[in-house]
């Protein structure tokens, strides 16, 4: 027995999460999944947006095949930071988005619930609904801007539309309106709702069955074992 530790004492109580430490944990857990995965966005992007530019450019034949096939011609045509085009607003994205959207769950479950933890299905679909309509309502300019510089390709000089994220926001908000930064909104706020329940709603609930069919005793054996070894 490892620092005079007795089986016999009492487990501490579980400590939750405080509100504050759910969100700043929901959005840098995006941000570094963000991190790794920036590029198959910017790819999935680029080959949504190909038939518009092959109408702009005048061009017959398709630039970008497959995901990868994507990846190894921006590499090749435009460098390896292409890949990560928009990358700061894809990050201020996840902070305000991913914070609000799984972060703020279990804290819309308790208003919705008025402070009682029991949480039904209807509540859970409200709450899920919710944050994920509040996040994009947030998050929105943020995605426009990320999807701006993902779509962008160098000009003819050599330089791009937007030169930085500050300069983006800006050049949105004089040449389209503010409005301009909340574009997509409606359709990605209906999309993320569905999304969010479907996640969240769905994780909420198997987690919850899990822990009522595990055995009591079983977790108070293995958090023993695992104090033992501390």
């Amino acid at each position: 027995m490892a620092r005079g530790i007795s089986t016999t004492e009492p487990l501490p109580k579980t400590m939750v999460p405080s509100a504050a430490v759910k969100f700043f944990g929901a959005g840098t857990a995006a941000c570094i999944a963000d991190l790794i995965t920036f590029p198959l966005d910017t790819a999935k992007v680029r080959l949504q947006i190909q038939g518009e530019s092959q109408k702009v450019e005048g061009a017959s034949t398709m630039k970008y095949r497959g995901v990868f096939g994507t990846i190894t011609t921006m590499w090749r045509t435009e460098g390896p930071r292409s890949l990560y085009s928009g990358l700061v607003a894809g990050l201020q994205r996840q902070m305000s988005f991913a914070s609000i959207r799984i972060g703020l769950y279990d804290s819309m479950k308790q208003f919705y619930t008025r402070g009682t933890e029991s949480a039904g299905i209807v509540t859970r679909l409200m709450a899920g609904c919710t944050t994920g309509a509040m996040a994009v309502a947030l998050a929105q300019p943020t995605d426009v801007v990320k999807v701006r510089f993902q779509a962008q390709v160098r000009l003819a000089d050599g330089g791009r539309r937007y030169n930085s994220t500050l300069n983006a926001y800006k050049m949105i908000a004089r040449d389209e309106g503010v409005r301009g930064l909340w574009k997509g909104c409606m359709p990605n706020i209906t999309r993320n709702a569905i999304v969010n329940c479907a996640e969240l709603v769905t994780y909420d609930l198997i987690k919850e069955l899990i822990l009522k069919n595990t055995d009591s005793k079983g977790i108070v054996a293995i958090q023993n074992d695992l104090r033992m070894h501390v």
